[in-house]
């Protein structure tokens, strides 16, 4: 069926103007009375000043569609889709009008009303629909990208400046690309005994865009359950968590990769998750289902299982290192793990619990970077504003920045590199393993 035939059909939820299914919900913004509270809190507004790039702003449009005011239409796509989704306006909002809720539901009217065509619907088709689904076609896409990495092909594209032929936004991206080390499901096994006296069993999701740029971070974590007396399973059906997708306005794909996940990992007791992004979505699967409820009750059962690693060691407990790191670090919120997640305090305290750490205060740490999944992509100028904003809050006289989310490490990684720094981008993670690896690496060597 057709895009077009797919339209005509009569949506027996329809509310005003949203005329397809799955329109946004009445229930998430009848408390909402325009207070304001969320201005402040919205790095959109912040940059631009106008009312239809804040929170209130947005939810009016949304609100008024839903009353006929006004259609699913290009005036109303751009304040939804320039939205960071970063939920900080829920933050402050002394109601928790649910934003990124309202906002991702208004995605899915407007991409069925206005599908991506061109070049811009043949990439989006190739990527979220072509590429991150499939296991086996993003460690081909991993290997692709390391045999470039290594050949030296990368050095003679950035030597003769054949980069330069990309935009901007993309070259730079290009300029601060991590180096792809290999999928950690081909180097471990489905299931990984813990180190030392087995604790629990936990189940881990290796995710899409982790595991390709950011193996060494899944390979950390890995590494950090089994020392801490966790047995490790991967599940090889699960796939990408849908997060890109349904921020993306893709809804029905978002809802086909859920129920291929809950399938997944049905059996397990609790899913290990190391990206805020990912953990988010994946703890949110129940809001896609809300027509349908047997997949409704099963995804919500599901995303009571699904918790961020820095708080499943901060709630089980975990080994704290004993040999001295000595290093100043900041730490920065990923917006999908403080606002969207409420993990605030275990990634710091386990920072701090490692010997010669020296913690450095970020002032306004929760505020979004520009990352916002792939947002520095499709909206590269308030991006690269937000980002400027954030940088001016990282303390300088720090050695390393850590976070929780690899959309936050790549865009942090071309801010250090654009504003002249130096810091080392890190995940919270990394830095616990790192210490693990020291102290063993000490007694190996009969250091005292």
């Amino acid at each position: 069926m057709s895009v077009k035939e797919k339209q005509a059909l009569p949506c027996t939820s329809s509310l005003g103007n949203y005329l397809w299914h799955d329109p946004p919900q009445e229930s998430k913004w009848a408390d909402c009375v325009h207070c304001g509270m969320c201005l402040e809190s919205c790095p959109t507004y912040e940059q631009s000043g106008e009312e239809q790039h804040s929170p209130r702003g947005r939810v009016y449009l949304i609100k008024a569609v839903a009353e006929g005011k006004l259609n699913v239409d290009e005036h109303f796509a751009e304040p939804v889709f320039s939205c960071l989704d970063c939920r900080a306006c829920t933050t402050a909002c002394p109601v928790d009008i649910d934003v990124g809720g309202l906002i991702e539901e208004a995605r899915g009217q407007i991409r069925q009303a206005l599908p991506l065509k061109g070049w811009k619907g043949a990439v989006n088709k190739f990527f979220l629909h072509g590429v991150f689904p499939h296991q086996n076609r993003l460690r081909s896409l991993g290997g692709l990208l390391r045999f470039y990495q290594k050949s030296g092909m990368q050095k003679v594209v950035r030597k003769t400046k054949l980069i330069q032929i990309m935009p901007k936004h993309l070259a730079e991206m290009e300029s601060i690309m991590p180096e792809v080390k290999g999928s950690v499901r081909n180097k471990f096994n489905t299931d990984i005994k813990a180190k030392s006296e087995t604790k629990q069993q936990v189940a881990m999701l290796t995710g899409c865009v982790m595991d390709v740029f950011f193996s060494d971070i899944n390979e950390a974590t890995i590494n950090v359950l089994t020392h801490n007396g966790n047995d490790v399973s991967i599940p090889k059906n699960q796939t990408c968590c849908g997060a890109l997708h349904v921020h993306a306005g893709d809804r029905e794909m978002g809802r086909k990769l859920a129920k291929q996940n809950i399938e997944a990992f049905e059996n397990e007791e609790k899913v290990i998750v190391n990206a805020a992004g990912c953990g988010c979505m994946m703890k949110e699967y129940g809001e896609l289902f809300r027509d349908e409820p047997e997949w409704k009750e099963r995804a919500e059962k599901f995303g009571e299982k699904v918790v961020d690693i820095a708080k499943h060691l901060h709630d089980t407990g975990y080994e704290k290192p004993k040999v001295n790191m000595n290093m100043r670090i900041t730490y920065h919120d990923a917006c999908h793990l403080a606002h969207g997640q409420g993990v605030r305090k275990e990634p710091r305290e386990i920072l701090l619990d490692i010997p010669g750490v020296e913690m450095v205060h970020m002032p306004n740490a929760d505020r979004c970077c520009g990352s916002a999944g792939i947002y520095n992509i499709t909206n590269p100028e308030m991006a690269d504003a937000v980002l400027k904003s954030k940088m001016e809050n990282i303390p300088e006289d720090v050695e390393m920045i850590s976070m929780g989310n690899p959309g936050c490490m790549i865009q942090m990684a071309l801010g250090v590199q654009k504003y002249g720094r130096n810091q080392k981008i890190v995940h919270t993670v990394q830095l616990l393993d790192w210490a693990y690896q020291k102290e063993e690496g000490d007694k190996n060597n009969g250091s005292h």
